[in-house]
């Protein structure tokens, strides 16, 4: 995905554009079955979630309605999580294809819920900084640093650690 528009790779490895926008369109994440692709866009004035079928023809759905960035399939599917300032953000989606799985028959949104809150770090980038579990259940999220005088300000390394350890702590055989 490039600014300004969403790109595919194909097995020739040349990147095609699949839709050109004069919008910021960033962070794309296939759904699991790889037919839908969740992205962010300002396309609405700000940062919003987006989801259309995967490569397409087909409608596009915004998911969040108060700003969002950095979208995450649940791994499992049928859920949508993303950021908002401060929370992360969970949605139930459902989505179906045609008998042949070529055109999209059926996406709906439900309404987005706060899944928890807190003083996680967030990137500028297009690329979350956080993960999901592959059952759904846990996340991966960086906590900034409480403060900079908690901030280590040394490493120690130990050479020869087992050898000082078993002289400590001899093992009897």
């Amino acid at each position: 995905m490039a600014i300004g528009g969403r790109s595919r790779v194909e097995r020739t490895h040349r990147a095609q554009p699949f839709l050109k926008t004069p919008y910021e369109d960033t962070a794309p994440k296939f759904s699991p079955d790889g037919k839908w692709l969740a992205y962010s866009s300002d396309e609405s004035g700000r940062r919003e979630i987006y989801v259309q079928p995967y490569p397409g023809p087909g409608g596009k759905w915004q998911i969040s309605t108060n700003g969002g960035q950095e979208p995450v399939w649940n791994p499992k599917g049928g859920e949508l999580f993303y950021r908002s300032g401060s929370k992360i953000m969970a949605v139930e989606v459902n989505q179906s294809r045609d008998r042949e799985g070529a055109v999209p028959s059926t996406f709906s949104a439900g309404k987005p819920s706060i899944l928890f809150e807190g003083p996680y770090l967030s990137t500028a980038a297009s690329f979350p900084y956080y993960d999901v579990s592959p059952d759904g259940q846990r996340f991966l999220m960086l906590k900034p640093v409480e403060s900079p005088a908690s901030a280590p300000t040394q490493i120690n390394v130990v050479l020869n650690w087992f050898e000082e350890l078993k002289q400590k702590v001899p093992v009897e055989q």
